[in-house]
């Protein structure tokens, strides 16, 4: 693993592990998420956004729907929470294939994203531009006569070109059993400040991020039923509580959608 890893240059799933509060970060990380959010600084509420969006997306489907399979695309490196261990907190039984095109990515998943429940969590090194090789891993690691949830949290921004990043989200719902599920977000143009530090960031960045009007986004959900509330910030769909009234909104946005 050692050979993959150069602490010498920032890595972008470094840096969001570094604003989650995550370990598996380095100085030269910690330094250009700082200078990001020194321009931007709601960037750490969002990122934190983001990921609680994600357990609330994955608690909702297992619990309310039923659901005990979970497609993990452009998983980025562990934190707290993650995908396999909120599934199974709701039902052991919850099986989840992780993917993600970064080598360093896979082999910290390989490390630390365990599971009690044995062949319950697997990993796959692939391209997400390259569907049909990861609709075949999660054909042998799931059951296709249930349903699937497939997760694209973040990664459609790394997709320059919307219509690509758009045939992509549907050929991969395509292969898909129906009664799956899309849980997807993305950040958003809604700030100027974001715009600014993410335009310094690409200039230097080896995978640029492409920040996206909302209105952009609903493309992802084409032939899908969106669940209520629709495509909002990440922050205010299905909020834990809302006794002290909705939570100040993030520039990142989501959804989850039902393939009939």
């Amino acid at each position: 693993m050692s050979d993959a890893i150069d602490t010498t240059v920032p890595h972008s799933a470094r840096i969001w592990n570094y604003w989650l509060g995550g370990q598996d970060n380095y100085l030269v990380d910690r330094a250009a998420g700082d200078e990001f959010a020194r321009q931007f600084p709601d960037i750490v509420l969002g990122a934190k956004a983001a990921r609680y969006f994600l357990a609330r997306a994955v608690r909702h489907l297992a619990g309310e729907h039923g659901v005990r399979q979970f497609l993990d695309i452009g998983t980025g490196l562990p934190t707290v929470d993650n995908t396999h261990e909120i599934a199974q907190r709701v039902a052991r039984e919850s099986r989840t294939l992780y993917v993600d095109i970064d080598p360093l990515v896979i082999a910290h998943a390989r490390a630390l994203l365990t599971s009690e429940v044995a062949r319950s969590t697997a990993y796959l090194q692939a391209d997400i531009r390259d569907p049909e090789t990861i609709l075949q891993r999660a054909r042998e690691h799931f059951d296709f006569d249930r349903p699937v949830a497939l997760m694209l949290m973040g990664i459609l921004g790394h997709i320059e070109d919307l219509d690509e990043a758009r045939d992509l989200a549907r050929r991969l719902t395509a292969g898909l059993p129906a009664g799956s599920y899309l849980v997807h977000y993305d950040s958003t143009a809604t700030s100027g400040d974001y715009v600014t530090a993410i335009s310094g960031y690409n200039a230097q960045a080896p995978v640029p991020y492409i920040l996206r009007e909302p209105a952009e986004l609903l493309g992802f959900y084409d032939g899908l039923e969106l669940l209520d509330p629709g495509v909002v910030s990440c922050s205010r769909w299905h909020p834990d509580t809302l006794a002290l009234g909705l939570p100040a909104e993030v520039h990142q946005y989501g959804g989850v959608a039902v393939k009939r």
